[in-house]
């Protein structure tokens, strides 16, 4: 079912990536041979060739990424995302009281710097680009990887994308339904659109989609800038009543252990990025050094920036008003901006259609390593010929999200992506155990106190329990999908010698991928 060979198409064919100037998309392991574009240079179907152009010639397929600059800010500003448009209110309507959904804040935080270390140890002790797929494969073995990696591509990837989606549509529409909830047709249809639109993009091209990350990344600085800027001013004048510990534990209701629970599921989402650098740490440069650095810098500034935030937020509302608004920042900037109030939904609807642009343009990234594995079908290996963009994958990405933006509303899916990121998360973790034990004489870099990763495997077991307790139908679902994989593994990827007639129903042979990549360096040469 996914053989590892490349299927020769009319338009989607099976080679070549060009290097921009932002990115380096590469293709290829095993033998490559390759031709520097000179500036200028008409690429293969590419308009003007600014780098190497990089052919596969064997049968594995490896998709990576070098960023300009891989440090605390690049960390720092994928963690900060659109979640914190969103989570406020899910945190508040669980803990039940102001100081308390601010110590949840503060600890999301805590438990991201803990994830964070032990995923610097993971990330020099393997150094391999691919994140938790990588390390559990490593560690693990073949299905323990292939289960993260489809519960990355049915679950993790498509519903964060949903939650975008659909706080892209709520932010828009909240201006034009002032004293009510967007009607729920219309916030689908639009975020539908915004989605189909974005997938466009990454599929037409790779500078255009890097260059709308760039410019719509401000609209997120500026929307938290503002708030945070706001708040402090509020403060200075007095206003934080609800601030003040008698109002901020005043409880109007008493939170359950799992209450809290579910509470730091959503503002978990929020954290959602913290591992970020280790699916490019092949491309970083002296990750010993700059790993740790980034995580030291960008964890505690992530944090601060949330809980301001936050704080801001109740300088200007109750907590009944932050629950019954359907767009926080939007009724935040109704309160205190005045004729300027139209930059809050603006400036946040920006950081969503860059945060959606986000998702698409790396969710690839998961399946080009999947498919290095021989985990993946070829099919989403595949880079259009023309335009060097994973079509495939962006179609299958499209597709998963517009089904699970139909089956709930924005905070169950919240809850449920992040009981299944917490699911891998820990796994992982329990694999740097697993790999202290298997190879304790194994070269690290890096060694964190093993307490470290006892502490967040703790706090694990304690989310995870009482999440499904609290919510078993969304986490059992999740954990059905994840499940799903097994059978798909063994008859998929375990079984390899399948009869003729299935390899000729699922993909072309080593011969004809051989022959088609022949031709193609022929023309190149």
């Amino acid at each position: 079912m996914f053989n590892r060979s490349l299927k020769c198409l009319s338009r989607s064919k099976c080679l070549t990536c060009l290097i921009s100037d932002q990115w380096r998309l590469s293709l290829g392991l095993n033998q490559i041979k390759y031709k520097q574009a000179k500036p200028g240079e008409e690429g293969l179907g590419q308009g003007r060739g600014t780098g190497w152009i990089y052919l596969l010639l064997k049968n594995k397929v490896n998709f990576s990424f070098t960023y300009p600059t891989a440090n605390f800010l690049s960390l720092s500003g994928n963690i900060i995302g659109s979640g914190i448009f969103i989570s406020p209110k899910g945190v508040l309507e669980h803990t039940g009281s102001v100081g308390l959904a601010l110590i949840i804040w503060v600890l999301g935080g805590g438990v991201a710097a803990l994830g964070s270390l032990c995923y610097a140890e993971l990330g020099v002790t393997i150094p391999k680009s691919g994140g938790d797929y990588s390390y559990v494969t490593e560690i693990f073995g073949g299905l323990a990887g292939f289960l993260l990696l489809w519960s990355a591509v049915l679950i993790m990837y498509p519903t964060s994308l949903a939650v975008i989606s659909l706080t892209f549509s709520n932010y828009v529409l909240q201006p034009v339904f002032p004293n009510c909830i967007p009607p729920y047709n219309a916030s689908r249809i639009l975020s539908m659109v915004c989605l189909l639109l974005l997938t466009w993009v990454n599929s037409s091209s790779v500078r255009w989609a890097t260059r709308i990350q760039d410019i719509f990344t401000a609209g997120k600085l500026l929307a938290l800038a503002l708030i945070i800027t706001v708040g402090f001013i509020q403060i200075f004048k007095g206003n934080y009543e609800e601030l003040t510990p008698s109002k901020a534990f005043n409880f109007w209701m008493t939170p359950s252990v799992g209450h809290l629970a579910l509470a730091f599921l959503q503002g978990s989402f929020a954290f959602s990025g913290w591992n970020f650098l280790n699916y490019v740490t092949e491309e970083l440069v002296d990750p010993r050094r700059n790993l740790p650095r980034a995580i030291f810098i960008s964890i505690p500034l992530v944090t601060f920036v949330y809980t301001f935030t936050n704080i801001a937020y109740f300088t200007a509302m109750s907590p009944q008003e932050l629950l019954s608004s359907n767009a926080v920042a939007v009724t935040f900037g109704e309160k205190l901006l005045g004729y300027f109030s139209w930059v809050m939904p603006v400036s946040v609807a920006l950081s969503t259609f860059g945060g959606i642009n986000g998702y698409l343009f790396t969710s690839s990234r998961l399946c080009f390593s999947g498919a290095r594995e021989g985990h993946l079908p070829s099919l989403l290996a595949m880079i259009h010929v023309k335009y060097c963009t994973p079509i495939p994958a962006l179609l299958v990405c499209c597709l998963a999200t517009l089904i699970i933006m139909l089956v709930g509303d924005t905070y169950t899916l919240i809850n449920y992506v992040s009981f299944i990121n917490y699911l891998c998360y820990g796994v992982t973790i329990i694999g740097l155990i697993v790999l202290r034990w298997k190879k304790p004489k194994i070269f690290r870099p890096i060694k964190v106190n093993l307490l470290i990763p006892v502490t967040y495997l703790a706090f694990w077991a304690f989310l995870l329990v009482f999440s499904l307790y609290s919510e078993p139908v969304v986490c059992g679902v999740g954990l059905i999908i994840i499940l799903t994989g097994v059978p798909v593994f063994f008859l998929g990827v375990y079984w390899r010698n399948k009869p003729k007639c299935v390899n000729r129903l699922i993909g072309s042979s080593e011969y004809k991928e051989a022959a088609c990549m022949e031709q193609k360096v022929g023309e190149l040469q």
